[in-house]
């Protein structure tokens, strides 16, 4: 409840950034709309093939089909929900080992926290695309593992902020007095010093989300992702952008601007919270 309470505070007080806040959280909305009402608001089955193939936008084809007659307006409405389950799920495993290891590498420090560093280190320096790359080839297509690989390339950068912060915390007057009543180190890491991390840890998720979109994009461009027909924004890309020099110029158009609008939009948010952890920090 108290880190909730810390959340909601630095989230929806009146500090810096608001517009791009509302901004960001206003397009994050409507996609998460689109992906929880995808069988309401997608007038046809998105893998359902048709003789009108490669139709322009228009009444009938909002967005236009593509070279097999698919409507393009259901497969980005229905693949809305493929993107932001990778990207979750992605995102809540990375936090989930990268934020407790951090905790404990910054908390007892010596043996633990060289080996962990060392190995946290030495995943960070492979750069991230092509190691999600590789995992994905390895795990094979399909949206679990794209989301196991993705979070595998951002366990390190929760664990280092994690890390960090705690190396500057434990020292901290609060801590001292906590072991002074007695306070276990469990108790201590994370009902003590994980709240005060709630924050940073906010603006952390943001920003590894927006990149962890033009990730899954990538992966899924390259078809280590999904398998047809299944809807996704980065494999209707894939397929549309050997006809875009036919005039084709809808197939991509589309799930591109909807790649970009997602990935701006959590970017500002993250720019939107990171202007407040700076502002408290002054």
């Amino acid at each position: 409840m108290e880190i909730a309470g810390k959340i909601a505070e630095f989230l929806f007080g009146k500090k810096p950034g608001r517009g791009m806040m509302l901004f960001g959280l206003t397009i994050v909305l409507i996609v998460l709309i689109m992906a929880i009402f995808a069988p309401w608001i997608a007038p046809y089955d998105p893998t359902q093939s048709s003789d009108d193939v490669f139709a322009p936008p228009s009444g009938e084809h909002l967005m236009g089909t593509n070279r097999l007659g698919q409507d393009m307006f259901s497969r980005i409405v229905w693949g809305s929900r493929i993107v932001l389950y990778v990207v979750f799920i992605a995102t809540l495993i990375s936090m989930a080992i990268g934020i407790p290891l951090g905790l404990v590498s910054g908390y007892y420090g010596g043996k633990t926290d060289r080996a962990l560093s060392v190995v946290m280190d030495s995943i960070y320096a492979f750069p991230a695309l092509i190691l999600a790359i590789v995992i994905a080839v390895v795990l094979g297509p399909s949206p679990l593992n794209t989301a196991i690989a993705i979070s595998f390339v951002y366990v390190p950068t929760y664990f280092r902020m994690v890390r960090g912060q705690t190396l500057s915390l434990k020292g901290q007057l609060f801590v001292e007095a906590a072991h002074a009543i007695g306070a276990k180190n469990r108790e201590i890491m994370f009902k003590y010093i994980l709240p005060n991390l709630a924050p940073t840890i906010l603006v952390v998720f943001t920003l590894s989300v927006a990149d962890a979109i033009l990730t899954e994009a990538g992966l899924s461009f390259l078809g280590l992702s999904v398998t047809p027909p299944t809807p996704d924004w980065g494999y209707d890309l894939r397929v549309g952008q050997p006809f875009l020099l036919d005039g084709y110029w809808w197939l991509v158009f589309f799930p591109g601007v909807m790649i970009m609008l997602l990935a701006m939009a959590f970017a500002l948010i993250g720019e939107a919270l990171n202007e407040r952890v700076s502002l408290g920090t002054r």
